[in-house]
């Protein structure tokens, strides 16, 4: 397939009039710049082409419990409160809801112009903790509910053994997630199985859920273990989990992550709000990505991540939606800004040069979020998947602005439904919005 667009963001910068050629396999054959359209192409008319997003963070099933714990209680709400109905929620669900639940997410999810997703799925199990027929069924609903609604999929199943970081047995509420580690291994090997017969852009991933979830030997062994794929861990979600661990281990958890781990480029660590100079140091030169998630942290009230500190040091990040509780990738994006603002008590922090926060905002989003799910795409060149997203061109949003305003205009005076078309992996997902 070639599309021309009058107007696309390549490596180089804005280009007009330019043709992208797609292959069978859904990769970006030839990106031209500065040409005619002839008969073979397809004319985005009026339309402006991007590289699409991806989402690297989601609990799919946790969206049908958006809206239903806004509800103040007599003691002070945390994370940890809202945890405890979360727990009550995912009792009720069965695998044929987690996977229309699913479903549902990830097209809400292409519709506003991400075009793969990272799932940190970890309800695996029926209630009280007993096993499926095949251990891995809830991650097959989750592949299948991927394949059917076209998104790009890293699978992440996740690995939980313990409550706590004494090593706790799980509790009642938790055993849906339990696996030891034999278990665990046989989810990987069965999720790799469904994947074989899924798109070719499908990857598989690990997620250690977090230092509290799972011991430090266990820790070693799923890592030592993995030949492939990225590894996503939450981090330093909550002041109360830093405390935790520093009274245990004598050092806060993304410092001992770093000296006891060989962190590189394929980890993601998730949330990372509450670290130290140092630690934002020392996880930067790791190559490590940092997974935010804004409207999320926010709803949760988990603290704001240290977006300038980040940057200084030269950090990757990228974006996803979490908890679900509300789907919007611009929304994400003006929220990351937004709370760097409050927090600095400036504006346009997101950016180390001058120029549009919007870009930057952007483009660094599109690289950390390709980095994190070992997906090759964040930008159209040859090679990469055609992860691709349009927007309106004719919106009073774009009206009288220049090339470098638009992604301004867009992420903080637009919204999502100024997205129109999507392409994941070459699977044109949404048509005229």
């Amino acid at each position: 397939m070639k599309y021309f667009a009058e107007l696309a963001l390549i490596p180089e910068g804005w280009s007009k009039n330019v043709r992208v050629t797609i292959d069978s396999s859904g990769k970006i054959e030839s990106v031209e710049s500065g040409i005619e359209p002839n008969h073979e192409d397809i004319h985005l008319k009026n339309r402006i082409l991007l590289p699409a997003l991806s989402n690297l963070h989601s609990h799919s099933f946790q969206r049908a419990l958006a809206g239903l714990t806004e509800k103040r209680l007599k003691n002070n709400d945390s994370f940890w409160s809202w945890r405890v109905l979360m727990y009550h929620f995912l009792e009720q669900l069965s695998p044929e809801q987690l996977e229309a639940i699913a479903s549902q997410v990830f097209m809400e999810m292409l519709e506003c112009g991400y075009t793969s997703v990272g799932e940190f799925h970890y309800v695996h199990h029926q209630e009280a903790g007993k096993h499926y027929d095949n251990i891995a069924e809830t991650s097959c609903r989750i592949i299948t509910a991927a394949h059917e609604t076209g998104i790009g999929l890293t699978h992440l199943p996740v690995f939980y053994m313990q409550s706590n970081l004494d090593g706790s047995k799980l509790s009642q509420n938790q055993l849906r997630f339990g696996n030891n580690s034999v278990q665990y291994f046989r989810i990987l090997e069965l999720a790799r199985a469904a994947l074989s017969n899924a798109p070719k852009d499908y990857l598989l991933g690990i997620a250690p859920h977090s230092l509290r979830a799972v011991s430090p030997e266990a820790l070693v062994e799923i890592i030592e273990a993995k030949t492939s794929g990225p590894v996503h861990i939450h981090i330093a979600e909550q002041l109360k989990e830093v405390v935790d661990f520093q009274l245990k281990f004598n050092a806060r958890p993304v410092e001992w992550l770093l000296d006891n781990t060989a962190v590189d480029s394929k980890w993601c660590f998730i949330h990372a709000t509450h670290l130290t100079s140092k630690e934002i140091h020392n996880s930067a030169k790791s190559g490590a990505v940092a997974g935010l998630c804004p409207i999320t942290e926010a709803n949760l009230g988990d603290g704001i991540f240290d977006g300038s500190g980040w940057l200084l040091s030269g950090g990757k990040y990228g974006i996803g939606s979490d908890s679900n509780v509300q789907i919007s990738l611009t929304e994400e994006l003006r929220l990351l800004e937004y709370s760097q603002r409050l927090l600095k008590k400036e504006r346009n922090v997101m950016s180390q040069v001058p120029g549009s926060v919007g870009h930057a905002l952007y483009n660094d989003s599109l690289v950390g979020g390709a980095q994190a799910l070992g997906r090759n795409s964040g930008s159209i060149t040859s090679g990469n998947w055609a992860d691709l997203l349009t927007l309106d061109a004719e919106s009073l949003t774009f009206c009288g602005c220049t090339e470098d305003q638009i992604l301004d205009r867009w992420i903080f005076c637009g919204n999502d439904s100024l997205v129109r078309e999507v392409w994941s992996a070459g699977r044109q997902m949404v048509v005229n919005g």
